[in-house]
């Protein structure tokens, strides 16, 4: 493992070298105190942007890069809204496609309301919008969903500046939970749903989305989802509140030499189509795989366990991206993003939702709020049963659990038991781990 996540500072993002290019190009319209939150951000409207294509997961299920969705969580003033801007820039050609889809809808409107009751009505055109508006109707992101089925299924995308607007696309808050599950999974909607012209439909929901919202909006929005899946699929990029410095962030200019580099990438994207295996990064999320479960066995931490599985997948999303961006080939470079996206991912979550996953929810502080705790780090060298009791006991857990922690830390090398002395001793693999 490469990364610390119990720390209360984020896990670094490594230098974006060969084959990151496009990501640098678009952190260059960034301020600084902005690149780690923004890197997880770009891949759901990056991945809007391929479609067509399908990638073979290390369980050998055939995945698209649909179904990413990302929350930027940072406080009041903190320049979530860069997200937008860096949005807009990647999505011009979205932009230019809907307003020929939306001039299509407002021609036939016209038709419509020219004819008498006793006529009869011209069809509605197969319409669909790659970038509707953040504050879509569930009837109408539905509507959509179908339109970009029937056209080839192509993957719809949505930024939402506050998470509430989650809301309205997902028809009321109790339908969040189900709707970002079934975005998540590329699943159809669940009911067969009505449209204006009384065709029914059960779309493939084929969706990308982006959020931005405080800590306080992010914590009260998602409290109820933290253990039925949601909490999981949704990737988190969390800045922490930063030091007065008094200096106003500077960003890009977006000049047109950026938007002609820009534009050269995004092909890059859209001429991607078929099926294709990425054996570089299948065998880099095998190997982060295990560093998950050595993780959890540390922490002794299920619900880590759990949400650790959805971020592989969401950071192997993110390397399928990556891969199409670098003319369709794997770099070291691309593998240590990858990585650093698993990391940051759960890091984020832990530090907005630590408190609200234990038994203290909303007693504590942002400051007071840490990451999953490594027990093995607060033993001495040498220690006994007792004491690791004592340590589980006063972190929460049970005593029962102690043996199989023991076992756990034993069949990973990590500790070693003198038959001589009943104590177990940290091994050398384990101190320069």
């Amino acid at each position: 493992m490469n990364y610390d996540i119990t720390k209360h500072t984020a896990p670094q993002m490594p230098t974006l070298g060969n084959g990151t290019e496009c990501i640098r190009l678009l952190l260059s319209q960034a301020s600084k105190d902005m690149y780690e939150p923004l890197v997880p951000m770009l891949f759901p409207v990056l991945g809007a942007h391929l479609s067509g294509a399908e990638f073979q997961y290390p369980d050998l299920t055939w995945k698209e890069t649909c179904g990413q969705m990302a929350n930027l969580v940072s406080d009041t003033g903190g320049n979530k809204g860069q997200l937008s801007l860096l949005v807009e820039a990647i999505c011009r050609d979205f932009r230019a496609h809907d307003e020929e889809e939306l001039k299509k809808l407002v021609e036939w409107q016209k038709q419509v309301k020219t004819k008498s009751a006793n006529k009869e009505k011209p069809a509605r055109p197969d319409v669909a919008f790659w970038f509707p508006p953040s504050d879509v109707t569930s009837a109408a992101f539905l509507q959509n969903a179908m339109a970009c089925e029937s056209l080839g299924g192509r993957t719809q995308y949505l930024n939402m500046p506050e998470v509430e607007m989650a809301d309205r696309i997902c028809g009321g808050h109790k339908a969040v939970s189900q709707m970002f599950r079934n975005i998540y999974d590329r699943q159809r909607a669940g009911a067969l749903r009505a449209t204006a012209d009384g065709v029914t439909g059960n779309p493939i929901l084929r969706a990308n989305l982006t959020i931005s919202s405080t800590p306080f909006a992010t914590r009260n929005f998602y409290k109820n989802d933290l253990f039925n899946g949601t909490f999981g699929r949704m990737v988190f990029s969390y800045k922490p509140r930063t030091s007065r410095s008094g200096r106003i962030p500077r960003q890009g200019k977006y000049t047109d030499e950026f938007y002609q580099k820009l534009d050269e990438y995004l092909t890059r994207l859209s001429i991607c189509k078929g099926r294709f295996v990425i054996n570089p990064l299948n065998k880099l999320i095998d190997q982060l795989a295990t560093d998950m479960a050595t993780l959890a066995d540390l922490t002794d931490d299920d619900t880590l366990w759990d949400a650790s599985k959805r971020s592989l997948v969401s950071a192997w999303k993110a390397g399928c991206v990556l891969w199409a961006l670098n003319g369709q080939s794997w770099t070291t470079s691309m593998g240590h993003l990858v990585e650093w996206l698993v990391y940051h991912d759960l890091w984020s979550k832990m530090q907005i939702f630590a408190d609200l996953l234990g038994n203290d929810a909303n007693t504590m502080s942002e400051a007071q709020r840490r990451g999953p705790k490594i027990m093995l780090d607060s033993l001495p060298n040498t220690f006994n049963q007792s004491q690791l009791e004592a340590l589980r006991t006063q972190m929460g857990k049970s005593k029962e659990g102690t043996r199989d922690q023991i076992y756990q830390w034993k069949s990973r090398g990590f500790i070693e038991y003198s038959e001589q002395t009943g104590l177990y001793t940290k091994t050398q693999t384990y101190l320069n781990r």
